[in-house]
């Protein structure tokens, strides 16, 4: 006779540390997700492009991709469960990526749900705002970047608007298009 699926389904808010107005993302995740599966998810709901070193941390222990270059006391993230480090609504950890731009992200867990075969995960719920394009400098960079687009007066606005690639609007948000780049997985555990 099978066993009952035990894992849980999680809700997440995943929130950029700086930029104002707040740039953020809910989720729905299977508990049972490695913090490796969680980063994955994490790139394509905020619009990374998962060209730079990434790490996490919860309670003071670093995980991520251990590497000897970068002589860190790192637990492996790709052995880490969800469910390991996030255990009940309010707890959370932070996610940074890029670690010269050092975006830093809060995921909190904010509800926790029974496995069901009804729920697709992993999911966007919602979000607000555009992701700030890589490369761009951190907060500081983005704000300078969104001046001098916003102005076209602005010294530096033809060279932005060109490096940029033409338009970007900081308040659009796909959720469409970020639940079809997600892979769905009905009732996964």
């Amino acid at each position: 006779m099978a066993k009952p699926p035990t894992d849980k389904i999680y809700q997440l808010k995943v929130t950029l540390a700086g930029p104002r107005p707040p740039i953020w993302r809910r989720l729905l995740v299977a508990s049972s997700i490695t913090l490796r599966e969680l980063h994955d998810i994490v790139q394509v709901a905020m619009g990374w492009m998962d060209s730079h070193l990434h790490q996490f941390e919860a309670k003071g222990q670093l995980y991520g991709k251990p590497s000897p270059e970068l002589d860190l006391p790192m637990r492996d993230e790709a052995r880490t469960r969800l469910d390991q480090v996030l255990t009940h609504p309010k707890d959370s950890l932070l996610y940074e990526y890029d670690f010269g731009d050092s975006w830093t992200h809060q995921i909190m867990l904010e509800k926790v749900f029974p496995s069901s075969p009804e729920l697709t995960t992993p999911q966007c719920l919602a979000g607000a705002r555009a992701c700030p394009p890589e490369d761009c400098g951190g907060v500081f960079g983005y704000a300078e970047l969104l001046k001098a687009l916003k102005d076209p007066s602005h010294p530096e606005h033809e060279d932005m608007l060109e490096w940029i690639g033409g338009d970007y609007d900081p308040a659009f948000f796909d959720l469409e298009a970020v639940n079809k780049q997600l892979v769905p997985r009905k009732g996964r555990r």
